[in-house]
């Protein structure tokens, strides 16, 4: 798996574990070893700027995820032999304002950054949460994954 990872905040993180975790989901979502995905930590101003640019919603997140194709959860789409790598997207995570989220609700900071990591890749990879049934099978594998690593998503 090729994890491209860029920390462009300021908010101290262990950005290793967050890189080997991205690995782990694609793994364990059956993707090629050449998979390519982008993870990029950044401020609040700077998802801000995004989420208005791109969601048109105004404000920080937590997380964004842009695919680069429409997937289907637990479908792996073909490729051409010696074609190049399968690039899924990007994942967009302010840890500052996970931190603050985590606090105010009294959750672990390192759990929610990993679920953010985590929900992120889920929605380059085709899950949703729009509808009852497509949020739960999504907070189901959520759960999943984070249980391989010793986190709980609450």
């Amino acid at each position: 798996m090729n994890v491209f990872l860029a920390d462009e905040q300021d908010d101290p993180i262990d950005v290793e574990p967050l890189r080997r975790l991205a690995e782990m989901v694609l793994e364990e979502e059956r993707f090629p070893d050449d998979t390519e995905v982008t993870l990029l930590f950044v401020g609040d101003d700077q998802i801000a700027t995004y989420n208005d640019r791109f969601m048109h919603r105004q404000g920080a997140t937590d997380v964004l995820a842009f695919p680069l194709g429409h997937l289907q959860p637990g479908s792996v789409p073909e490729r051409k032999p010696g074609g190049p790598p399968l690039n899924i997207g990007d994942v967009v995570v302010a840890p500052r304002y996970v931190r603050a989220r985590a606090e105010e609700a009294g959750l672990p900071f390192e759990n929610e950054l990993s679920l953010m990591v985590v929900h992120g890749l889920l929605h380059l990879l085709g899950y949703d949460h729009q509808e009852d049934r497509q949020a739960e099978e999504m907070e189901e594998r959520e759960r999943q994954l984070l249980a391989g690593i010793g986190r709980r998503r609450h």
